[in-house]
């Protein structure tokens, strides 16, 4: 939620800002605006809605003569997204100005306390305490002043601060709200709340902690810890991601082209993991934590939106391979109940961003009750990762659309590989089921690469008879329940037409009572152990009229008899039931995208809603 670039060096810096914020843009937001150093004075400008509209504003001084900037998009919490609400703030001068990710949870009694000493407040949001806050304190010297309001502060924080008495730096701090430094050789530095915003200028990054402070400057940089000034060793990493992985390659939208990049997704987070032949998992990452993980009685997946159906799949393979209990949280309710956890039970928690507020407040307090945590995240680096004890990496590479798709699918192969690895470390798997699983799922990328221009045809013909449906239920029974909830989540996401997820099972106590010929209803009905009961559930949709489109296994001849809107997934030489949630996730990520399109819906940015949610 919300963006945050900075730039100090010696290029011009407002075209910098605004590429940035464009490579931020699919985090969500509703205003954006920038802020500039030019002959001593501080230059803002601000606008609502898209970044368009603030890039027609400052169309005429692209070329100003300005080297250190801040910029910002808002995700409107505190305020209506308004011009006067959207970032940068200044204090009571303009003589300080900040851009901020996260919630200031105490901003009403510092306002109330800032008003009585004079303090003139232009806005409704909590960022603008901080710029008063920090003016409080300014003597001559702006890091100090800056440390000395943050720890006044509680809530969550990334920040950005100009002080036009300091032309030569750009202050930075986090806690708990993402912050990353991009720095080169002697060109300038820049700030970021995610690496895409860096990746045309550089690779080389450091990850700010929570409650750490950084100075940057044209040539130089540091970061200290807030509380008490002390200098922090930080390391400098290489992401392997690149500019070019942040562009649409010739795609009408990122989530199209990221449908598309799930083959090689699934390659890169299986290679190196798996033994072709054998089938055998090896997860050095996890090394560590053998001895214990032989030893656990449960484990407790906590994760957020599209993670937490991943997780639901998980269980199904955790306790089927594994044998142990599996409990699965909504990271939101996760700790507000009494956990019975201690070191016997591992926690597991899985966040495409590895910055989900949620899921991280629930995994730091299984950890304060004896939990190991093992994450599985797409982003190095980021905090969730950091505070692990362990981290699985999916390798999805960036992921520019809101609706989360490859990140989706590779979590999946991520949960796949974990599952498999704790059957063959605990003697629960067999041999010959983790070999025919192996090769199962090796063959999985190449299929869909080869049938995924044939799917999208197939799922065009049905998007163009029900794309004007006020309302849709998604259906499926076993390991296909979480993908009806998963395609249903993507369906309301981008076309904003209602839809649900049920088990199928659940029709007839009480969701068949909005059956009609008007409701269409996608059944998944894959060739398994269950596959009789799926086709029941159907034909009592059938009775009552209801508008049926089917998705089943290739040379499943039954399902024509049923209806005419089918889809038949193709299935590998080897293929094996339980990834069926692989292979039939994608027909549903697609249904949702061609119906988007033809609504005319903003498919990569969709109303109210954010990539990363760092705020509770």
């Amino acid at each position: 939620m919300c963006g945050i670039v900075g730039y100090i060096g010696t290029r011009k810096v407002v075209p910098i800002l605004l590429e940035g914020l464009k490579r931020l843009e699919y985090r969500g937001y509703d205003s954006a605006g920038l802020v500039y150093i030019t002959n001593g004075k501080l230059v803002k400008y601000r606008a609502e809605g898209k970044l368009s509209s603030l890039e027609r504003n400052v169309e005429a001084i692209l070329g100003v003569e300005s080297h250190v900037g801040l910029g910002h998009t808002r995700w409107a919490t505190h305020g209506a997204p308004t011009t006067a609400n959207a970032h940068p703030h200044g204090d009571c001068s303009d003589n300080i100005v900040v851009v901020h990710n996260g919630i200031i949870e105490n901003y009403r009694a510092l306002k109330e306390t800032l008003q009585k000493k004079g303090h003139v407040f232009r806005s409704e949001t909590d960022t603008e305490v901080l710029a008063h806050l920090i003016e409080e304190h300014l003597e001559e010297d702006i890091v100090l002043a800056t440390r000395k309001a943050l720890k006044q502060v509680q809530g969550s924080f990334a920040v950005g601060i100009l002080w036009k008495g300091r032309p030569d730096i750009i202050v930075a701090a986090r806690s708990h709200s993402p912050l990353v430094l991009g720095i080169q050789n002697g060109e300038g530095n820049l700030l970021a709340s995610d690496v895409p915003a860096l990746l045309p200028y550089t690779r080389r990054v450091v990850f700010l902690e929570d409650n750490e402070i950084a100075v940057l400057a044209k040539e130089r940089w540091e970061v200290r810890q807030i509380s008490n000034g002390r200098r922090v060793q930080k390391e400098v990493q290489t992401v392997t991601w690149n500019a070019g992985m942040a562009e649409k390659s010739g795609f009408k939208h990122f989530m199209l082209k990221e449908i598309y990049e799930q083959p090689q997704a699934l390659v890169n987070t299986l290679r190196g993991r798996l033994e072709p032949q054998s089938g055998r998992v090896e997860l050095p990452e996890l090394g560590e934590l053998e001895t214990s993980l032989k030893e656990i009685s449960r484990i407790a997946i906590v994760a957020c939106g599209t993670s937490w159906h991943a997780a639901l799949v998980a269980k199904y393979w955790l306790e089927d391979w594994v044998g142990i209990p599996v409990e699965v949280d909504i990271g939101s309710e996760f700790r507000y109940r009494r956990l019975l956890l201690d070191k016997n039970v591992l926690t597991l928690s899985i966040s495409q961003s590895g910055e989900t507020a949620d899921t991280l407040a629930g995994t730091r307090l299984a950890a304060k009750l004896g939990s190991a945590i093992i994450t599985i995240c797409n982003v190095v680096g980021s905090t969730m990762t950091r505070e692990a004890d362990a981290t699985l990496y999916t390798h999805a590479g960036p992921e520019i659309g809101v609706a989360s798709t490859k990140a989706f699918t590779s979590q999946l192969a991520a949960l796949f590989l974990f599952a498999s690895y704790l059957g063959q470390l605990r003697g629960t798997l067999p041999a010959d089921k983790a070999r025919k699983l192996g090769h199962a799922i090796i063959e999985l990328p190449t299929l869909l690469e080869e049938s995924l221009d044939t799917i999208q045809q197939k799922i065009a013909v049905i998007a163009d008879r029900f794309y004007d449906s006020r309302n849709f239920l998604f259906v499926g029974r076993g390991l296909s329940f979480p993908i009806a909830l998963e395609g249903a989540l993507k369906l309301k996401e981008i076309s904003y037409i209602h839809a649900e997820g049920y088990a199928a099972g659940e029709l007839k106590h009480g969701p068949i009572a909005l059956i009609d010929k008007d409701m269409p209803i996608l059944g998944l009905v894959p060739r398994d152990s269950i596959y009789e009961k799926s086709i029941s559930n159907i034909e009592e949709i059938r009775a009552r009229h209801g508008q049926l489109i089917l998705i089943g296994s290739e040379g499943d001849r039954n399902l024509k008899t049923i209806t005419d809107h089918v889809l038949f997934m193709p299935q590998p030489q080897t293929m094996v039931a339980e990834l069926n949630p692989i292979l039939f996730t994608i027909p549903a990520q697609l249904l949702a995208y061609e119906i988007a399109t033809r609504r005319g819906c903003d498919v990569d940015q969709p109303r109210n809603l954010a990539k990363s949610v760092t705020v509770e």
